[in-house]
């Protein structure tokens, strides 16, 4: 697994999206590490981590990074996949979770209902080619049910494209991960909650993060204006603010 850390004081372990890389926190990464252990690593599958190969569950791939970095506890801040695996870790390690930011929010055994999302996964099943596949998901995460490509950042749609290809490639979507069905579970969760999600972002997403503010005691909601599913990228400004607010306040 490949990952970087940096900085000193409370750790902040940052989980990126399906199809992505530990590139999508190009930005938050030395921000954090201004006063926090910041930690940031390619799931498998994605980036420069191993191929999946076989059978793999991304939160024991987290707990196996953390027992790595001898860090007991941290907060997990997660984007999408990013914000399952995390979810999925608070539940098995209850007590090696201090915070959660979860953004644009899926969870293990959620249901997919949003028509737009619906259509694509059909296409997506009917791809034959590494370049068919990530359009697909560029259509589904980056640009979403509310935006035509042309309404995105072209350089937001170019990073993800090459990220998504090369995950594509090596694997990423070929073998589902064993996962907790956390959605029946998240009443369960006691770490303090943030969940950050972009107002054109899909129903579905929405929906995850209206129950988890219903489930989670204290859990607070921040939706960001003008942001698709990756909110960071699409409004880093307003999404550090949100970010580092939260943080600041756990201390």
């Amino acid at each position: 697994m490949t990952y970087q850390r940096r900085g000193d004081g409370p750790p902040v372990v940052l989980l990126h999206a399906g199809g992505l890389s530990d590139a999508l926190w190009d930005r938050q990464f030395p921000l954090l590490a201004r006063d926090r252990i910041a930690v940031r690593y390619d799931a498998r599958g994605h980036g420069g981590s191993s191929p999946v190969t076989g059978p793999f569950s991304h939160h024991e791939d987290l707990e196996h990074l953390l027992d790595g970095l001898d860090l007991d506890r941290a907060t997990l801040v997660g984007l999408s996949l990013g914000a399952r695996t995390a979810v999925d870790f608070a539940l098995a390690h209850p007590d090696r979770v201090a915070d959660l930011v979860l953004v644009g929010p899926g969870v293990s055994g959620m249901e997919v209902e949003d028509p737009f999302t619906v259509d694509l996964i059909a296409r997506l099943r009917a791809s034959t080619t590494v370049d068919e596949v990530a359009e697909c998901l560029l259509r589904m995460w980056v640009d979403g049910p509310h935006r035509s490509p042309d309404e995105v950042d072209p350089a937001v749609r170019e990073l993800c494209r090459g990220l998504t290809a090369h995950a594509v490639a090596r694997g990423a979507f070929g073998t589902a991960p064993d996962e907790l069905h956390a959605v029946d579970r998240l009443h369960e969760l006691r770490a303090r909650t943030l969940v950050i999600v972009g107002d054109l972002d899909s129903s579905d997403i929405h929906g995850v993060a209206d129950r988890l503010c219903e489930s989670v005691p204290g859990a607070e909601k921040v939706v960001v204006a003008g942001a698709g599913h990756l909110v960071n990228l699409d409004r880093p400004d307003e999404f550090d603010r949100a970010l580092l607010r939260f943080l600041r306040a756990s201390r």
